[in-house]
């Protein structure tokens, strides 16, 4: 049975301010409580990360602080840049255990199935609900790492029916150094799995608003290590992207790539595959896997935001009234936002269903890395509160 308390299950926290001590006192004193059992967060790379770490340990004492750095913040304002974001869970309405994975190349399905079970463990000591069917996972790999897919498959293969989602850590767009926090630390080339088991009820979702054109593109040559295509249809890619998109290869920009991606078909679905760069030998190097042989479609956007508000609001007729839904924004997506005028409408529909959460540099939802993609879960409200987040 769930206490009676006038305390929400969760607090939510932002702050902006630069000096990483004054930053983090300023987010426990917005969620520090006598229950305060976990706090995930979301920050810009601007922040000094090596002093912030022992600030969060510092300000968080006894309590699991888990998170990452973004490419943008998403706050309880709505869209934000250059801060940190945090929710801090109540342990009597959230069981929460989280693992660091350090080398991500030789993680194997035995690693996996070990880091599940302790976690699994945490979860059904804390005695608040069933694993099955009350148990989420929530991932966060360094997003320059290039080891997505394989640690999202392992991983995938050990939660069996757990759902999962999450995001690649960005650092605001450098594309230079992307970090996981735990245990007091930033770390690069790592990932964190953070398990959440609740008596509410809650949705896994996944969204994104592109829709095929006619232009097929065959991948003839590619590193799949790299993520770098060389040849489309047996031409230079850049050649051929540009061809299929109707700009010149001179055009070729991350506007471009951000509102012209290219989609792969896996199960009668199209998942996006987004463009990072251009290289100078004329190949195109991606956010995600890619190798030769698969099949690209050319892709143009729908309504960014009608896709994401039929998601959560599919959700919410599911759970009921939010009391926090965490998102994993692709930060193409709001580039796309910016550029045609929706960032506003956009933040305001986050702010008002309680969206909180970080731009990423790839999305991930039940063992799949995938871009330009909203994922999340909607939490619902404690059945006796009355209070909100």
């Amino acid at each position: 049975m769930k206490p009676a308390t006038t305390l929400p299950a969760v607090r939510v926290a932002n702050s902006s301010i630069r000096d990483p001590q004054l930053a983090a006192s300023t987010l426990a004193s917005q969620l520090r409580h006598e229950h305060l059992g976990c706090v995930l967060f979301f920050c810009s790379a601007e922040y000094d990360l090596v002093r912030l770490g022992p600030a969060l340990e510092q300000a968080f004492p006894g309590v699991r602080v888990s998170g990452c750095t973004s490419a943008g913040e998403i706050t309880a304002e709505g869209y934000d840049r250059g801060c940190i974001t945090a929710i801090g869970f109540d342990a009597r309405y959230f069981a929460i255990d989280c693992a660091l994975i350090r080398e991500l190349d030789q993680f194997s399905l035995q690693d996996a199935q070990q880091v599940i079970d302790g976690l699994l463990a945490t979860c059904r000591d804390a005695d608040l609900a069933p694993v099955r069917g009350n148990t989420f996972a929530i991932t966060l790999l360094d997003g320059l790492s290039s080891r997505e897919e394989l640690v999202l498959a392992t991983l995938n293969a050990a939660l069996g029916t757990i759902p999962q989602f999450g995001g690649s850590a960005g650092d605001d767009e450098r594309l230079a150094n992307t970090h996981v926090f735990f245990d007091g630390r930033f770390h690069t080339g790592a990932a964190t799995v953070m398990l959440v088991n609740t008596p509410l009820d809650f949705r896994v979702f996944s969204t994104h608003h592109m829709v095929e054109r006619s232009e097929k593109l065959v991948v003839t040559g590619a590193c799949a290590e790299t993520r770098t295509v060389y040849e489309l249809n047996a031409e230079p890619a850049a050649e051929a992207y540009a061809r299929a998109v109707g700009v010149e290869v001179a055009a070729l920009d991350r506007k471009i790539f951000a509102l012209r991606p290219l989609g792969v078909k896996i199960g009668g679905h199209y998942f996006v595959r987004s463009i990072q760069r251009v290289n100078p030998d004329g190949s195109l190097t991606f956010y995600c896997a890619v190798e030769t042989g698969i099949v690209m479609t050319a892709m143009k956007p729908d309504s960014l935001l009608d896709s994401v508000r039929t998601q959560i609001e599919a959700s919410e007729r599911v759970v009921g009234s939010p009391l926090v839904t965490i998102g994993c924004d692709c930060f193409l997506r709001r580039l796309e936002a910016e550029l045609t005028g929706q960032a506003a409408a956009v933040s305001d529909f986050l702010q008002h269903h309680k969206v909180i959460g970080f731009n990423t540099y790839g999305e991930q939802f039940n063992g799949m890395h995938i871009n330009q993609t909203f994922t999340g879960v909607v939490i619902g409200q404690p059945a006796a509160s009355s209070g909100t987040a």
